[in-house]
């Protein structure tokens, strides 16, 4: 299994579709890190690029994510990503909590990003 979080300086990024990068850890059956990787994504806005094609593509099956509008979800749950929104810290640590069931998706769609993307 394949999780994604979008990532800045190794903390996991309030906002999804402007992140730096994404880092994509691999786990075992017995929930450990395997491996870590980091994918640049595309220019512009993350829910109306290809980055969730790509992570699909790459065996991603969940999202660890910070701020994330509705859009965001909808897209990433059409290619096959689950997203749990909430997350903050270190993306390591963050996946590590998942990984022993510590975490809750927080319900919560980035307002600005209801209606599609923040262009700002």
């Amino acid at each position: 299994m394949k999780i994604a979080l979008p990532s800045c300086k190794n903390q996991v990024d309030e906002h999804f579709g402007h992140c730096e990068y994404f880092t994509v850890f691999t786990i075992d059956d017995q929930k450990k890190i395997l491996s870590e990787e980091t994918i640049t994504p595309p220019a512009g806005c993350g829910c109306k690029s290809n980055i969730a094609l790509t992570l699909a593509q790459m065996g991603v099956k969940l999202m660890l994510s910070g701020n994330m509008g509705q859009g965001a979800v909808n897209v990433l749950n059409s290619h096959g990503i689950n997203v749990l929104r909430g997350c903050s810290g270190d993306v390591k640590n963050v996946t590590e909590s998942w990984l022993a069931g510590n975490l809750n998706d927080s319900g919560i769609s980035c307002a600005q990003h209801e209606h599609g993307c923040h262009e700002g």
